[in-house]
């Protein structure tokens, strides 16, 4: 067992590239507000969903090792690119290696997981970042539970801009939301579930309701997140109880304090105070 890192009771680490992990937190708190939580953006590197797998597995790491020092036995990442390009091989062999006794999860596979019960006609769309496409991370996760149904995927680049310039609900938003689900639905005519496979993309729910088929069902992430944690933790009474519960949540990032601040506001509708952190 390492011996680096602390080995008392810590808080439930949720790690992101900026601002979107927030809405998995929020849901996460919602159904879990006994326990203490740390958050942690790199906003200071973002955006991960352009970046190579092997810059995003180095900072990801590098973000999992922080958390786990500021004494964090479980570890979420609460961002689909992280999870896509970095997850399994931190899991497979990073952790054996340096914390066999900690823990780190995704969002991807509690997703995947959802799709099965919801999908009548078997044909999920996905729309994501270009990385998170490119990795196919959804298509492998869904088929390898649900080997029947047919997922298609549609890049949108320009989505995640649009919320962190909190230009979300504007008219500008308008085109690029219903140009890329114009682009999923002529790929795939026939799905009937569509997943958003990015924690930023819940702010844009008003726009992809106004262009979406109301035959589609879309599919969130953080309410189906949250669940898979609380049965996880069900599951594994040892971590769980690893896990301190005084209801409190602390926030860090790699840039201005204030800068993340005010955009937090913005994804949580409530009011944080976040310290600056260094990750190397």
């Amino acid at each position: 067992m390492n011996t680096e890192y602390p080995q008392i009771a810590g808080p439930i680490g949720l790690f992101d590239s900026g601002y979107g992990g927030l809405t998995i937190l929020h849901q996460i708190r919602h159904l879990m507000p006994q326990y203490d939580y740390l958050y942690l953006g790199d906003n200071a590197r973002t955006p991960y969903g352009t970046r190579s797998f092997e810059v995003v597995y180095e900072f990801t790491l590098q973000a999992v090792k922080k958390l786990f020092s500021m004494g964090c036995h479980l570890v979420i990442l609460a961002c689909n690119t992280a999870s896509a390009k970095a997850l399994r091989s931190i899991q497979i062999n990073d952790i054996p290696q340096i914390a066999p006794d900690r823990r780190v999860l995704g969002v991807i596979r509690p997703t995947a997981e959802s799709v099965g019960s919801i999908t009548h006609t078997r044909h999920v769309g996905v729309l994501a970042t270009p990385g998170t496409i490119l990795s196919g991370s959804y298509p492998a996760e869904i088929n390898k539970l649900f080997p029947d149904i047919v997922v298609t995927g549609e890049s949108c680049p320009m989505w995640v801009p649009l919320v962190e310039n909190y230009e979300f609900d504007s008219p500008g938003a308008d085109y690029f939301v219903q140009k890329r689900i114009g682009n999923l639905l002529r790929k795939d005519p026939d799905i009937d579930t569509l997943v958003l496979g990015c924690t930023h993309y819940p702010l844009l729910i008003n726009k992809i309701l106004k262009f979406t088929p109301r035959t589609i069902k879309i599919v969130p992430q953080g309410e189906y997140v949250a669940y898979s944690l609380r049965n996880y933790l069900e599951r594994h009474e040892e971590l769980e109880k690893k896990c301190t519960k005084q209801g409190t949540c602390r926030f860090y990032t790699t840039e201005s304090p204030e800068k993340f601040n005010e955009s937090a506001a913005v994804f949580l509708r409530r009011r944080v105070i976040a310290e600056r952190i260094t990750i190397d």
